[in-house]
């Protein structure tokens, strides 16, 4: 197989790492594959934090869903959607002073170029996952960074213009983790659409989960007895309090965004 989409299609999420350190050359290679993704108008709207403070590493283990492995975690790496470089630099621009000449609104940062930062990110850091995976490095990701913003902006000093996307934590799998099986993921029937959306039917809601509802019986115990897949992972997920802490930060920091 292509070598590279046999490194894509054996991926998996890293928990636990080697105590071996990612060398400098190496985490550089990383960070220059992730600065050459692909990036909206090319204009970097991205930032990257190396979370190199240990101190600051427990702070993120206990305020990202209490996930200790964070702490242990060789290579910590925050990405930014991050509009503030720009407005920063408009401003040393004379941008201001150019749109009063031309009697327009000079205009901050809206939703849409939040949204737009954000997939800039989010590419540049799977990018970064990709040259990690290539060099015999095994990452995760902890989209619990949305969570706490308050917390959040202060231990990295973040400007209104500087919203925290994803948290990567990146090092040398163990090998128990080198052998542990791949996760499953949902048939392309009812992932990959021709044309137009497809909702899906009762019918094809069973098919799609009927494997999932064959092991979730094994489980013992059940995580919520008698519940069936879409009853728990509503329970256990998307009413959980972690998620209803996420979209409460997720307002903050919107409301951040919006009104600096």
């Amino acid at each position: 197989m292509n070598p590279v989409l046999d490194l894509l299609l054996q991926r998996k999420s890293i928990r636990a790492y080697e105590a071996t350190p990612v060398p400098d050359d190496v985490k550089e290679l990383i960070l220059h594959a992730a600065r050459r993704a692909p990036t909206a108008g090319n204009l970097m709207l991205y930032s990257i934090i190396e979370v190199r403070d240990q101190q600051a590493k427990e702070t993120l283990a206990r305020t990202c869903d209490d996930q200790p492995f964070i702490a242990a975690a060789p290579l910590v790496l925050l990405f930014l959607a991050d509009y503030q470089r720009w407005y920063d630099y408009f401003l040393y621009s004379g941008v201001e002073a150019l749109c009063a000449e031309r009697a327009v609104a000079f205009r901050r940062p809206a939703e849409g170029d939040l949204i737009l930062a954000c997939c800039d990110a989010l590419i540049a850091a799977q990018t970064a996952v990709i040259a990690a995976e290539s060099l015999g490095l095994g990452s995760c990701y902890i989209g619990d960074i949305l969570e706490n913003a308050e917390t959040h902006r202060e231990l990295f000093d973040l400007p209104p213009y500087a919203f925290p996307i994803c948290l990567l934590c990146i090092g040398y799998p163990t090998q128990e983790q080198r052998e542990r099986e791949l996760t499953t993921r949902f048939d392309r029937e009812f992932i990959v659409f021709e044309d137009r959306y497809h909702r899906l039917s009762g019918d094809e809601f069973r098919r799609m989960f009927a494997d999932m509802e064959a092991r979730r019986r094994t489980w013992s115990p059940a995580p919520e007895r008698g519940a069936n897949i879409g009853q728990s992972i509503y329970l256990r997920k998307y009413s959980a309090e972690y998620s209803l802490e996420m979209n409460r930060s997720v307002r903050v920091l919107l409301q951040t965004w919006l009104s600096a």
